[in-house]
């Protein structure tokens, strides 16, 4: 009943026949009325001023393209074929069509846990994509092999692109008005669209027969995008963890023993080179292809009692991960902590005295003796992880879902496997 009180809306308005608008008491005591700013995320406002930015750039610089591509394939030219226009045109069309299946079913994990890495990634292919197609008239002999590489390049980004809008759009809305955001984030999408294409009206016929300025035009518009691109990026503020975020917050922590927030953390998380960490770590992994005998899984089993089962290949410093069906969110963090602190064992940075130990007997002691390594540091995690688990809340993470990668293997152990093994 207490719930239900505080999720009433203490009273509402609407004006007209508009929709009506409750409001709910915040923490602080202020009214917290529904709808805009209080419906999404604080980043929503600085992040689609910039996306706007970048796509009014872009919009441009595809009519560039686009106006390049027609002269390839050779409109306006009495002598072209439209047999092998069309055939051109197919041949690109296709390309694309594969390369976002292969694209999609390759790389669709890894957009939730990068998103702001893989938008980036998306915006830039897209102008290398339009690059070519500007350049292709200027090599007709590999013009249908430049067109396909670049509608190849598109379709990726339109599956990167669309990935990573739905994670951001699903960050933003924050009162379950997920379709609503995304509704308006395409209705604005299409007003910057629609002011591009009038703006491109007035510019192709200035720089239709003066290559050198529409090469000049593109140049510009693709540093515009890219640089609104960036500061579009740099502006979200996503309140979950991922690998390189986790591992972010976990070094400050180290280091510190305070635990950076969500703005601090996002700020510093790399957009450029965050795609491959150093450390290689498999959540989710099969149990079959970590042991294959009774020692080895012995010695997996050994000292785990939580509800996953951890391997560390030192020489190629891999860490990869048996989950439990019982492991939830806040076990799959302390798995993957647990594999990143393994890793900066490793390293050469300041650590606690409890890790310096560890990290002394990892030099000095045989790779094969992993497994004794593994378990010693869950008794250092078992004092450890509860402090930065309960900084993480404390700072404004959220810790009840996370965007770290895991794969669907999931596997059930005995404690004692020398008595039985399943």
């Amino acid at each position: 009943a207490d719930v239900a009180r505080r999720e009433a809306p203490l009273c509402s308005e609407q004006f007209g026949s508009g929709t009506a608008r409750g409001c709910r008491a915040a923490a602080d005591g202020t009214l917290q009325w529904e709808g805009f700013p209080d419906s999404v995320s604080p980043d929503y406002l600085p992040y689609q001023l910039w996306d706007s930015v970048q796509a009014f750039a872009s919009s441009l610089s595809g009519s560039l393209a686009t106006h390049a591509v027609l002269l390839g394939i050779g409109v306006g030219n009495a002598k072209a074929s439209v047999s092998a226009a069309t055939a051109t045109w197919l041949v690109k069309d296709s390309t694309g069509m594969l390369g976002r299946i292969v694209f999609a079913w390759w790389m669709g994990s890894k957009m939730d846990c990068n998103a702001k890495q893989w938008r980036l990634f998306a915006d830039i292919l897209n102008d290398v994509a339009m690059f070519l197609e500007i350049v292709a008239p200027i090599f007709p002999l590999c013009f249908t092999v430049t067109v396909c590489i670049s509608n190849l390049a598109k379709c990726i980004v339109g599956v990167a692109g669309g990935a990573t809008r739905a994670a951001l759009t699903m960050h933003q809305a924050r009162r379950n008005n997920m379709a609503d955001v995304s509704a308006k984030d395409g209705s604005q999408e299409t007003l910057v669209g629609l002011a591009g294409l009038l703006v491109s009206l007035l510019m192709l016929p200035l720089v239709s027969d003066r290559p050198s300025l529409s090469l000049c035009c593109f140049f510009f518009l693709t540093a515009l995008h890219i640089y609104a691109n960036y500061r579009a990026v740099r502006a979200l503020v996503i309140e979950t963890l991922n690998e390189g975020r986790l591992w972010l917050v976990l070094k400050h922590f180290l280091q510190t023993q305070e635990v950076l927030g969500p703005t601090a953390a996002n700020r510093m998380e790399p957009l450029w080179t965050g795609f491959w960490p150093s450390l290689f770590l498999s959540l989710g992994a099969p149990l079959h292809r970590l042991t294959s005998s009774v020692l080895e899984l012995q010695q997996l089993v050994e000292g785990h009692r939580e509800p996953y089962l951890l391997r560390w290949d030192q020489p190629r410093n891999q860490v990869q991960v048996v989950l439990s069906p019982m492991a939830g969110p806040e076990t799959i963090l302390r798995a993957a902590t647990h594999g990143l602190l393994l890793g900066a064992l490793r390293g050469d940075g300041p650590l606690p005295e409890e890790l310096d130990k560890l990290r002394n007997r990892v030099r000095a002691g045989p790779e094969k003796e992993s497994w004794v390594i593994v378990r010693d540091m869950h008794h250092v995690l078992d004092k450890l992880f509860p402090k930065f688990l309960k900084g993480l809340q404390d700072a404004g993470w959220r810790t009840e879902k996370h965007q770290l990668e895991v794969d669907e293997w999931r596997a059930t152990w005995l404690p004692c496997p020398e008595k039985k093994v399943l």
